[in-house]
């Protein structure tokens, strides 16, 4: 048996030379040796690492409002559950923004912690708030996780062996993210009168930031052509179709709400960003910026 038989000593050991460790978020042998692998041929440097800005700021700073909601949940077994999906995403974002600071000189952490609002290119839905309402919270789980899992099942198959990498392990995962905020969904659907009205409210206020996710960027253009990247728009059917049979099964009606625009040709992808976002990074970044490299 070993002898380490504390959980907060066991917390507090040594996980090697670089001080960084959380439960969940690690890089395999595999992944890890991967991250400098040769950009594919004909495709820019450039334009990769910002896909991979892309994917892995959607799956950052959705695990950051996630992991709001640790302790405040509904539920006991709801901060577990949240927090798992939380650090799921954690572990995408890692392993995408350690190949994006590969291509552009720089590492994860600088990458996360120092960048300022405009540099980050997640989509809003990832970064909205979600004012204290938990039926926000499944609502915007449930459109960006059926997303997410119909591109990433697409990316299996991408000529770049990290975003491959990322999105074959991620496919198990989002499935199970997306199983969650359906069955959420189909319980507060079809649930009581208030929680029926509340799950509708819900998604009422996130639909209109539904239509992005189906924008395609010049980047993701171009290297979709290179077999790198999938186009979003591609996606629409098998998202809307998966929408549709939940909605259905909870009792709720699909909003017919005008998406939220773009100002000047930008949105979230070309760094234009809600007015929360600027909240949720300060904080993010408050403790990197009043201590910068600290290690732990």
């Amino acid at each position: 048996m070993n002898e380490q038989t504390n959980v907060y000593d066991a917390l507090s050991e040594d996980h090697g030379a670089d001080g960084r460790w959380a439960f969940g978020s690690g890089f395999s042998d595999a992944v890890e040796a991967e991250i400098g692998a040769p950009v594919p041929e004909g495709v820019d440097p450039a334009d990769l690492a910002q896909y991979c800005l892309m994917l892995g700021d959607d799956a950052l700073v959705a695990s950051h409002r996630l992991s709001e909601w640790v302790s405040n949940a509904p539920e006991l077994e709801e901060d577990v559950a949240l927090a798992n999906v939380a650090l799921d995403l954690l572990g995408q974002a890692r392993v995408l923004l350690s190949r994006a600071g590969h291509l552009l000189g720089r590492d994860e952490d600088d990458l996360a912690f120092t960048r300022t609002e405009g540099e980050f290119r997640q989509v809003a839905l990832a970064e909205l708030a979600d004012r204290g309402d938990f039926a926000h919270v499944i609502a915007r789980q449930l459109l960006l996780s059926t997303w997410r899992l119909a591109v990433l099942s697409r990316l299996t198959g991408s000529a770049d062996p990290v975003v491959a990498a990322v999105a074959a392990k991620g496919v198990k995962e989002v499935a199970y993210h997306r199983d969650h905020a359906a069955r959420w969904t189909l319980r507060l659907g079809d649930g009581t009168a208030l929680s029926h009205e509340r799950m509708q409210a819900a998604l009422d206020t996130v639909w209109p930031h539904a239509e992005e996710l189906f924008r395609t960027s010049d980047v993701e253009r171009r290297l979709a052509a290179s077999g790198v990247a999938v186009d979003p728009a591609e996606v629409r059917g098998e998202v809307d179709a998966v929408l549709d049979e939940v909605l259905a099964a909870a009792t709720l009606t699909r909003p017919q709400r005008p998406p939220v625009g773009t100002v000047g040709g930008r949105g979230g992808r070309q760094g234009l960003h809600t007015e929360g976002f600027g909240h949720l990074l300060a904080e993010f970044q408050s403790l990197a910026r009043q201590h910068p490299g600290a290690s732990w």
